[in-house]
């Protein structure tokens, strides 16, 4: 069957926010420490202690915001352990990541260098879990308050004397788990309290995150928003796409499960998997929409005007970590199908950025779905980056409507929509539009109308492979890399296009 796509040029009525491309960087394994941060000493070329090369590689793909500390880690994380000269700051022990030395020499300051330097947002997690209220309203004066007060001559005297802008605060990470395993009503409650001290001072607005559901947990969403919803602006929800899961739920009481590891279960491995795991993957990718869905009507009972922004502030693919590395520094590989998935996943959360409007994909450098890899000196790009430089280009785009026939990918009884496609208009009114093709035997025929619009001319990238674990390795970094598209034609009511098995696309129509 040739699939059928219907992209209408005149509508549209809100913009997909540059923070559906967001990022997160925990302290969990090499992603802050021999990840951004190797310190000033570093034989590596850095600027204030961060890479070089990771700066601008990441600036190439204009990254709009970075999520930090954590995750699990800013829940146990005290800030005022990462001030003051290094050399005295405090050393404690990351128990939830390896059971590592922290040793604090990557703090608050240093998180604000590295926003400058990458030209980005900070996000900044606060610790609800083991935190009190006086110590995140602390953290917001020292980072905020241009006055005098104790927290701002402290910030001065760390050698800061104008206060930073700060937009985007998370009271609290993951609640109903490592951030205290709260029922939702109580956290709800804590919400409001917590929340209320994150104030701003002066000309800094923050825009304030409250911590959502894990995947289809409805009954947090729905009692955050009944109890909290006014007091909010953005409500995170984490979703990691895997074929199997750590996780089961070992108790279900009003609503709310309770979840326990589960440590016999695998998730499989990154580069080394069967067609089952691959449609796995694609399935747990289209499952984000149902998520997205209902989360929504949820939130449009409390919030019809959508003032409340559904934030997907953890997501991305998790598989085992990579053999002889430590299991809790969560490093795995890249490959092709990481690219698709999160190809599919950016597609959703643009079909719902009225909504959507911030993602932040797990994680940055050396843990999870990265989209760059350490090894000493040497980096290397993974396909998840190649998707984010092609999808850049829907940044604070105008959002066009996409209607899509599409055939269908099955496998051993199951099937899922063969093609995932989103679109936008860029200020120089050129229609980009960005097509996975998840199959990965047959390529896809797509027959598009372009309504509002005729096309002038077609250019095009595509990312694919002949084998579904094709990813870059220090040896061969660019095995796996977008390349010029031209397997379209331009016909009097839109155009036709074949995308080759188990690919994303991006074409730009003029």
């Amino acid at each position: 069957m040739k699939n059928m796509l219907k992209i209408d040029a005149k509508a549209g009525n809100h913009k997909i926010d540059k923070n559906i491309y967001g990022h997160f960087a925990e302290h969990l394994g090499r992603c802050i420490y021999d990840g951004f941060w190797v310190g000033e000493d570093s034989k590596i070329p850095n600027t204030k202690g961060m890479r070089n090369d990771i700066i601008n590689a990441l600036k190439a793909v204009k990254i709009p915001m970075v999520r930090w500390p954590g995750g699990c880690f800013a829940d146990e994380y005290h800030w005022k352990d990462g001030i003051g000269p290094r050399e005295g700051r405090a050393k404690i022990i990351n128990t939830h990541w390896g059971g590592v030395v922290e040793n604090n020499h990557f703090g608050t300051h240093e998180f604000f260098e590295l926003c400058e330097l990458l030209e980005t947002e900070p996000y900044i997690c606060g610790n609800v879990g083991s935190g009190t209220v006086l110590e995140m309203q602390e953290w917001v004066e020292y980072m905020t308050f241009d006055g005098e007060s104790p927290m701002a001559s402290l910030r001065k005297a760390n050698g800061r004397e104008k206060p930073w802008k700060l937009k985007y605060f998370g009271v609290g990470n993951e609640n109903w788990g490592c951030g205290g395993r709260m029922r939702a009503e109580h956290y709800a409650d804590l919400y409001r309290n917590y929340s209320l001290y994150v104030r701003n001072y002066g000309n800094n607005e923050i825009y304030k995150i409250a911590a959502g559901p894990r995947g289809d947990n409805y009954h947090w969403t729905e009692v955050m928003m009944r109890e909290a919803g006014y007091f909010m602006d953005g409500l995170a929800l984490h979703y990691y796409t895997r074929v199997r899961d750590h996780s089961i739920v070992i108790e279900q009481q009003d609503g709310n499960k309770v979840y326990l590891k589960k440590p016999d279960a695998v998730r499989g491995s990154a580069i080394d998997f069967e067609e089952s795991e691959w449609f796995a993957i694609m399935k747990a990718a289209w499952f984000t929409d149902e998520l997205v869905v209902k989360h929504s009507a949820i939130m449009d009972k409390y919030d019809p005007e959508k003032k409340v922004a559904l934030i997907v502030d953890e997501w991305g693919t998790w598989f085992d970590v990579e053999p002889g590395t430590n299991p809790g520094f969560l490093y795995q590989q890249n490959t092709l199908r990481d690219a698709v998935s999160a190809g599919i996943s950016l597609n959703i959360f643009n079909n719902h950025s009225d909504r959507v409007r911030m993602a932040n994909i797990a994680q940055i450098i050396n843990v999870l779905q990265a989209l760059v890899l350490t090894e000493g000196d040497k980096m290397v790009l993974t396909p998840t980056y190649h998707i984010y430089d092609m999808y850049k280009v829907h940044q604070d785009a105008d959002f066009v409507p996409t209607e899509v026939i599409s055939d269908e990918y099955g496998f051993e009884g199951e099937k899922l929509p063969q093609i995932s496609v989103s679109a936008s208009k860029d200020d120089r009114g050129r229609i980009n539009v960005s097509l996975c093709n998840i199959n990965p035997h047959e390529s896809a025929e797509v027959e598009c109308l372009l309504n509002g619009m005729k096309a002038g001319s077609i250019s095009g990238r595509v990312l694919t492979a002949g084998a579904m674990n094709v990813h870059n390795t220090f040896k061969n970094p660019d095995q796996l890399k977008p390349v010029d598209f031209k397997n379209f034609a331009i016909g009097d009511t839109g155009f036709n296009t074949t995308l080759p098995p188990m690919s994303v696309v991006v074409l730009t129509i003029e």
